[in-house]
């Protein structure tokens, strides 16, 4: 699956980048293709053989802009990942929502620098575990 991530220099030499829907996965590297690669292996080992649900991926560009990562001093590209050793897997919905709702999600998403999509996985999560607990 193709998951944003975005890019910025890192000194004069190298590349530090962040994943909106993994935000607790950073990555660096010297050259370009280290930074994708180092970008891809950290993500794909948070989550090997995980039951943890995984956001689908952001590809609305307009939210991708909006998120307080996007300093307009860096690049978003797209990265593919290799989720197949994970156990669970995303698939994308449709529902409604008031849009005062939603704008008070993609508020408090901002605020974590996180997309719509991974706000709404981990509140759904969270909130399932309190039930189970």
């Amino acid at each position: 699956m193709q998951y944003p991530l975005y890019v910025h220099r890192n000194g004069s030499t190298g590349f530090r980048a962040s994943f909106p829907d993994f935000p607790t996965a950073d990555a660096s590297g010297d050259s370009f293709d280290e930074l994708t690669r180092n970008a891809r292996a950290t993500v794909e080992a948070m989550y090997d053989r995980s039951e943890q649900l995984i956001a689908a991926p952001t590809c609305s560009t307009s939210e991708l802009q909006a998120l307080q990562m996007d300093d307009g001093n860096g690049i978003w590209v797209f990265v593919d990942i290799d989720l197949t050793r994970v156990t669970s897997k995303s698939v994308a919905i449709q529902f409604n929502l008031l849009e005062s709702l939603l704008l008070q999600v993609d508020a408090w998403a901002k605020k974590r620098g996180m997309t719509r999509s991974a706000f709404l996985t981990r509140a759904l999560v969270d909130e399932l575990k309190k039930l189970e607990g």
